[in-house]
């Protein structure tokens, strides 16, 4: 590829971007030169391998420096009052960086539910930590992750907290308090999180429900019932865990009744857009190493993405991620909590993103085959989000279901 079909790429893509806002270049020009610092692929293999999983250093410029954590926290509880538009936004940058952090367990599933089914006391101690960065959060589901956010299925129509009076992750009223007994496997930075956001299963068969609790587990100890334990994954920048409850003391959020439920699927189609945003960051960015190298590397005396086939490819890919990336944007601006758009949103990002980075490999030649290679990095998320937030299928047959494509809109 040439310098004219470079500019002519370039062009295409800021073309089609759409308009951003003073404040809002300002959080991508900021977050990405931060992240070129401290986020490259060698930084990022250092900071999954701590016990953390992610670089404390850079969480705290992130979140406290840059405010982050509570961007789209109101600004009563310390947060900056920005809406999703610009959250999705340092998602992208995120994702285009694949950096590992806690954003999305705390800011992006535990923060919204916090802040919509919390008491008045639950609120003012805990979301002003979550903004300044100094607390996290993961939320822990028995059953599939996808599901329980309902993004794949009606949450409500599938046991998948537990039933009766075993399976999941069930909750017993004990002595004015709550007990939690069972297991929550892949839960999101689950084995570092200060704060467990626990889904359980309550109730008996009488008044079965699935209620939301707060476990506190700073500094583990094993006589308080929680173990918790880091499991090998996929993508190592997206860390997860199996935690286990075992006569776990917890407090519930909120006060019965409570629509858990529901807050879960809202908090779901929103988390969904910052997904999307993640994995389109990624996308672009798999897109750009590519372009580079193919204008760089030589074959017959040309560079290889002089030819014409190359050409046609890398231009495919460059739609398949801008129209991506706009269904995205407009997801972010629409009104109302829950955008019915954000799963549909998610499911044309993930396969934009499988699609590029597979691309990507093979365009790197034979380099690209070799699993240390970076372009593989962007493979596993592509998978690895796939898994624990899909597959693509689900998300569109879900998305068609809830706005009555083929039917009756769901509940």
């Amino acid at each position: 590829m040439d310098a004219a079909d470079s500019a002519a790429l370039a062009a295409g893509t800021a073309s089609l971007a759409a308009p951003l806002t003073e404040e809002q270049q300002e959080i991508r020009r900021t977050l990405r030169d931060l992240l070129a610092e401290r986020a490259g692929p060698r930084e990022n293999r250092a900071a999954t391998a701590t016990p953390q999983g992610y670089d404390p250093e850079l969480w705290a410029r992130m979140s406290g420096t840059l405010g982050l954590a509570g961007l789209a926290l109101p600004e009563e509880y310390g947060g900056v009052g920005c809406g999703p538009a610009e959250l999705a936004l340092a998602c992208e940058e995120t994702g285009r960086a694949l950096a590992p952090s806690p954003l999305l367990a705390t800011s992006v599933l535990a923060a919204p539910l916090l802040a919509a089914l919390g008491t008045p006391d639950q609120r003012a101690a805990l979301l002003p930590r979550l903004a300044d960065g100094s607390l996290t959060c993961a939320l822990a589901v028995p059953g599939p992750l996808a599901l329980a956010l309902g993004l794949t299925g009606d949450n409500a129509a599938e046991a998948w907290s537990g039933g009766g009076r075993a399976g999941g992750v069930q909750a017993h009223a004990v002595d004015g308090g709550w007990r939690l007994y069972g297991e929550a496997p892949q839960v999101v930075d689950g084995h570092s999180a200060g704060l467990l956001l626990v889904a359980a299963h309550a109730g008996g068969f009488a008044r079965s429900r699935t209620l939301l609790f707060l476990v506190r587990a700073e500094g583990d100890d094993p006589a308080t019932g929680l173990a918790r334990t880091r499991q090998p994954t996929l993508d190592l920048t997206r860390a997860q865990a199996t935690v286990q409850f075992r006569d776990t003391a917890a407090e519930l959020l909120g006060e019965e009744p409570a629509d858990v439920l529901g807050a879960l699927a809202t908090t779901g189609r929103s988390a969904a857009i910052m997904l999307a945003a993640e994995a389109v960051g990624a996308a672009r960015e798999a897109l750009d190493r590519t372009v580079a190298h193919v204008g760089a590397r030589e074959q017959f005396g040309r560079p290889v993405g002089s030819f014409q086939a190359v050409k046609h490819r890398l231009a495919d890919l460059h739609v398949q991620v801008e129209a991506a990336r706009s269904l995205t944007h407009c997801a972010a601006r629409e009104p109302g909590p829950g955008p019915e758009s954000g799963p549909l949103a998610l499911a044309h990002a993930l396969e934009a993103l499988h699609t590029t980075a597979g691309e990507s490999i093979q365009l790197h030649g034979g380099i690209g085959f070799t699993w240390e290679h970076e372009a593989h990095l962007f493979f596993k998320r592509a998978a690895s989000d796939a898994l624990l937030f899909g597959p693509v299928r689900r998300l569109r047959a879900r998305a068609a279901e809830r706005t009555g494509l083929f039917g009756e809109v769901a509940a």
